[in-house]
């Protein structure tokens, strides 16, 4: 019998250790699974002072109706939507973990709809939650290997989805780490890729290759769908919103989220403006400043926090 609490631990464990996620992560993750496991104990009349009883609780016991109850039980508290969607993410999370080392067959909270948010679509995303998407994406089918070459790109470069999808073999140079693309304007630039990007687009080609290739119809194109054409646009949005979702990441993520993300991560560790304009692609400078919003409204918080005379 596999203990809950055991295995909280472990994935705890395995986020800090295997995906270097942040101290921040950690804690938010452990407090609302903790969360979770102290309102799943009283659901089955278990006082959480009783300590070999809490550790008696196993995995097999949270069912439905169980992740059910907890999402009662937070409404009850009056949390708000977007944290009830948090919280069941956490589980979510979890229980996918659980299910990749065969510790449970199904995960209890997939059966369990999230909450409808009433936010609006995010300007960009954090780098705790980009990170959370890409590390997210399952890479154990040629698809979950196309998505995490997909994203790592969209992140590593900045390109707009149609750049994206416009993408052919010939476009990446691995030796030297950059990409051509085909921009507005039938423009041409080259930006720069990072190593986790190539990798992931070299396992995915690399597993494409090896399967004989069979069935590709367009044989230049990199990115492919399940009949062989070129992956589309819509395609593209669809899947990245679909992973978005499995992250947790509580907003609808679209494509151009994306870019804004990597403009804002590239200025806020101190890019210079005029390059990452040119990765860009924007013709005006204005166009790129945009871009620079986070990093001066941080830069605002560190001067009204600091300043002695305000």
């Amino acid at each position: 019998m596999s203990g809950l609490l055991e295995k909280l631990d472990g994935f705890l464990e395995f986020l800090e250790v295997q995906k270097n996620y942040s101290a921040q992560t950690l804690r938010a993750y452990r407090n609302d699974l903790m969360e979770f496991v102290l309102l799943f104990a009283a659901y089955n009349g278990i006082c959480p002072e009783k300590k070999e009883a809490m550790e008696s609780l196993a995995v097999s016991q949270v069912d439905v109706l169980s992740v059910r109850s907890y999402l009662g039980a937070l409404y009850k508290k009056r949390n708000k939507k977007s944290s009830v969607a948090r919280k069941l993410s956490a589980v979510r999370t979890f229980f996918n973990y659980l299910q990749k080392n065969g510790v449970v067959e199904e995960n209890p909270a997939d059966m369990v709809a999230t909450p409808k948010q009433e936010k609006n679509i995010p300007a960009y995303l954090t780098v705790d939650d980009m990170f959370r998407l890409l590390d997210n994406i399952d890479t154990r089918t040629l698809s979950g290997l196309r998505d995490k070459a997909l994203f790592e790109t969209l992140y590593s470069t900045g390109i707009r989805i149609s750049e994206l999808a416009g993408l052919d073999l010939a476009d990446v140079d691995r030796a030297n780490g950059l990409i051509r693309v085909l921009g507005k304007g039938n423009k041409e630039r080259v930006v720069p890729v990072g190593n986790r990007a190539l990798s992931a687009i070299a396992d995915y080609r690399n597993v494409l290759d090896g399967q004989g290739r069979q069935g590709v119809k367009d044989i230049k194109a990199l990115f492919l769908n399940k009949n062989g054409h070129r992956l589309t646009e819509r395609s593209m949005a669809r899947l990245l919103k679909t992973w978005a979702e499995n992250a947790g990441i509580t907003v609808p993520v679209f494509p151009h989220a994306v870019r804004h993300t990597f403009a804002t991560h590239m200025l806020d560790a101190g890019a210079d403006l005029r390059g990452v304009q040119e990765i860009l692609g924007h013709e005006s400078l204005s166009t790129t400043q945009k871009y620079t919003h986070v990093t001066i409204d941080r830069l605002a918080r560190v001067y009204d926090k600091a300043h002695p005379r305000k």
